[in-house]
């Protein structure tokens, strides 16, 4: 007598099912985000050793470490067991003329928004007067979520940051840090400086 087929099965001949690699998707989505194993293990709360060993497939961590990675990445907890879909070109483009920005006026800023057509972007790029003369003129620190950048275009800054000294950016000098620290601008220069913030959040 013939058996029947397996379960899970077509036509009697077993399906192939690709094996999860968790630790291939951790480190995928570690190097994403430009994380060292440090970084990682201090946003997730765990050791590096044991990053080390979920990515290199040499532990299976418990659903308390993967509830642990998917928190510490900000991303939710399915996104830990899907792949990466293919990257495929959208073909989107903005182009802003000069002077053609929006406007966002602030006591210490003057801000002109750019490509403020394109919906669900992932960068905010904007050019900014710095009006302010004095750290005094803050009533609290800037802070956001994500990442930022800042391009001095013209003139000089003093660049205040919750856990560093202030420092003296001129034109031509940039610094990238996490907008989520207090931070703040104020010109130096004879003339209200202008720079260039692309941010992420």
């Amino acid at each position: 007598m013939t058996p029947p087929p397996m379960r899970g099965t077509a036509g009697g001949t077993p399906l192939k099912v690709q094996p999860l690699k968790l630790g291939q998707r951790v480190r995928e989505i570690r190097r994403r985000n430009h994380w060292t194993l440090e970084d990682a293990a201090q946003r997730t709360g765990l050791a590096r050793s044991t990053l080390s060993k979920i990515e290199n497939e040499q532990m299976s961590p418990t659903f308390d470490v993967v509830q642990k990675l998917a928190a510490g990445m900000e991303i939710e907890l399915p996104q830990l067991f899907v792949a990466t879909e293919s990257h495929k070109a959208s073909g989107r483009r903005a182009i802003t003329r000069a002077g053609e920005g929006r406007p966002r006026l602030t006591a210490t800023y003057e801000h002109e928004l750019l490509s403020v057509e394109l919906a669900q972007r992932k960068m905010i790029p904007f050019r900014t007067k710095v009006r302010a003369r004095s750290f005094d003129e803050f009533a609290n620190w800037v802070r956001h979520p994500g990442e930022e950048f800042l391009y001095v275009l013209d003139g000089s800054v003093a660049f205040y940051t919750e856990f560093y000294e202030p420092v003296t950016l001129a034109a031509g000098d940039s610094v990238y840090y996490d907008s989520d620290m207090g931070h703040a601008c104020v010109s130096v220069s004879d003339e209200d400086a202008t720079i260039l913030w692309v941010s992420t959040g």
